[in-house]
């Protein structure tokens, strides 16, 4: 029996190691995760290495011939093996419970000198401040390595779910409610942001784009920030940050979306509408209801813009969708 036990476990221990289940740590708080994992993982590899080598020995050595069809004798059980069937796992299952409580109190720790980012999320975009660094504001993700970092989160409309994978950490957007998280960045790279929470018909198109950066990498990025940024197309930059290319389709932006009109003709839309081009861009997005194109739904897109967006960015965003040819 032990060395069906044996096999057993090093089959299942192949199956645990061998395929790439957990994306690699990018994190404190996802190395710590991933100790819990794994030490709940060996646990269970134990288990059921054990009970399987009794099923299989058991099938094996005390199956009955073909031609019996008598009843097994009646046995009453073993008092001793029940009593360690129950305290074994009990003691078990605690020790995941403690560990789990302990990883996730010292996850919940930002440390000295912890960084403050806020996050806001609407259908089907983020943003992200800085009050630390006079409020700058960006849409991408931009982190500092081997700093706590405490994000505090709002939704403008819906439940989202904010998660890294490379960092472990989630937590959910609750409209009305500020949620918190803490990560520690542990290497520099590259990640995407992914909202894990079904929030509407462009929900798969709901990601942010994840910058780990050195420290003074970073410090360079926040003195570029508050200098004003890059140089590109500010009303591209809010037309890709906003989320706008997973509904709609816009050939200068290369995007293709179907949930909503598309904007390559909004000129011939708004001279329909009997409206100025940048008029009637504007009021789509401050007020998307008040005119609905044929063939699509109300009540799709947010009508939240208005808000969520400053009046620079809302400028800039008219002044690309009208300006298009």
């Amino acid at each position: 029996m032990a060395v069906i036990g044996i096999v057993v476990a090093i089959l299942v221990t192949l199956v645990a190691v061998l395929i790439p289940w957990l994306p690699d740590p990018a994190s404190k708080q996802m190395d710590r995760i991933e100790f819990v994992y794994w030490f709940a993982t060996v646990i269970s590899i134990a288990i059921f290495a054990l009970v399987m080598a009794v099923i299989i020995y058991s099938v094996m050595s005390f199956r009955s011939p073909p031609e019996d069809e008598s009843d097994g004798p009646p046995i009453h059980g073993n008092s001793g093996l029940e009593i360690a069937w129950t305290i074994v796992p009990a003691i078990l299952v605690i020790a995941i419970g403690v560990l789990s409580a302990v990883v996730l109190s010292q996850n919940s720790g930002a440390g000295t000198n912890p960084l403050t980012i806020k996050v806001f999320a609407q259908q089907f975009s983020w943003r992200f401040e800085y009050p630390d660094d006079n409020g700058i504001r960006s849409y991408e993700l931009v982190m500092p390595v081997d700093r706590g970092i405490t994000f505090e989160m709002q939704s403008a409309d819906v439940i989202h779910s904010f998660w890294i994978p490379a960092m472990g950490q989630k937590q959910d957007l609750v409209p009305g409610i500020k949620t918190s998280i803490v990560i520690t960045p542990t290497r520099t790279g590259t990640f995407t942001l992914i909202c894990t929470e079904l929030c509407g018909l462009g929900h798969a198109t709901m990601r942010a784009p994840v910058r780990v950066l050195s420290q003074p990498d970073f410090a360079a990025w926040v003195k570029e920030q508050q200098a004003g940024g890059s140089k590109g197309d500010p009303g591209a930059a809010v037309f890709t940050a906003a989320g706008c290319g997973g509904c709609h389709a816009f050939t200068p932006a290369g995007t293709n979306g179907a949930i909503g009109p598309n904007l390559d003709n909004v000129a011939a839309s708004a001279k329909k509408a009997g409206e100025d081009t940048a008029a009637y861009v504007k009021e789509s997005i401050v007020d998307p209801g008040k005119v609905i194109a044929a063939g699509y739904a109300s009540g799709v897109m947010p009508a939240n813009f208005g808000d969520s967006l400053s009046a620079t960015e809302i400028g800039a965003l008219v002044t690309y969708l009208a300006a298009a040819k």
